[in-house]
């Protein structure tokens, strides 16, 4: 428990700054939490690569009751605009979460043995593209308002070009596509400090 206290601890830090952050855009298509959310993927990778695929698993499952719990406590505060988290926002973030992240736990693992930088790429990009499509659905689309009533989500649902220039859908669509596509660049670069980490762990513990 104690080897992997750090990557439980990291784990639940991006999933509350993510959840608190994914409510603030950054320019017109994306928002902060597009560039911290990625981290998860890392942290899991990480875990999985040094520790193996048991020890992956509990770094997500504890990470996610811990950040989950914070989440929650999240939506009992007020912010300036409402509640620091709000309930569907929170639904939304641990069911991805947890769906994405023991995906990406079991591709991991299952293409170990191949060169070093193809488990932890393939295993972020697939489990990356589940967790957006969850997120964002639950999180903002307006057939589930019914989850939380009260919490207006009519901005997220306001009809414009995708991306400014496709189809018009509404826009939380556009901001799941671009946190995708960001989520799918992290992934690239991602893999510089995923090789760097797992180095830097493996000496440690020769």
């Amino acid at each position: 428990m104690i080897r992997i206290l750090p990557g439980v601890l990291a784990m639940a830090a991006v999933v509350v700054a993510s959840n608190i952050l994914v409510q603030f855009l950054f320019g017109q298509w994306l928002t902060w939490g597009a560039f911290t959310y990625p981290l998860a993927f890392l942290v899991t990778d990480v875990m999985n690569r040094v520790y193996g695929k048991r020890e992956a698993r509990n770094v997500v499952l504890m990470g996610f009751a811990v950040g989950v719990a914070c989440s929650l406590i999240g939506t009992q505060i007020q912010g300036e605009f409402g509640p620091l988290v709000t309930l569907r926002i929170a639904l939304g973030s641990g069911l991805a979460f947890l769906t994405a992240q023991l995906l990406d736990v079991s591709i991991f693992d299952r293409l170990r043995d191949g060169a070093w930088w193809r488990a932890p790429l393939a295993s972020t990009l697939i489990g990356s593209s589940v967790d957006t499509a969850i997120f964002f659905t639950v999180a903002f689309s307006a057939p589930l308002t019914f989850l939380e009533p009260v919490n207006d989500v009519s901005w997220a649902n306001e009809s414009l070009p995708l991306l400014g220039g496709g189809p018009i859908v509404p826009l939380w669509v556009s901001l799941a596509l671009a946190d995708w596509m960001v989520k799918l660049s992290l992934a690239l670069i991602a893999l510089v400090p995923f090789r760097l980490i797992v180095q830097r762990l493996t000496a440690r513990a020769a």
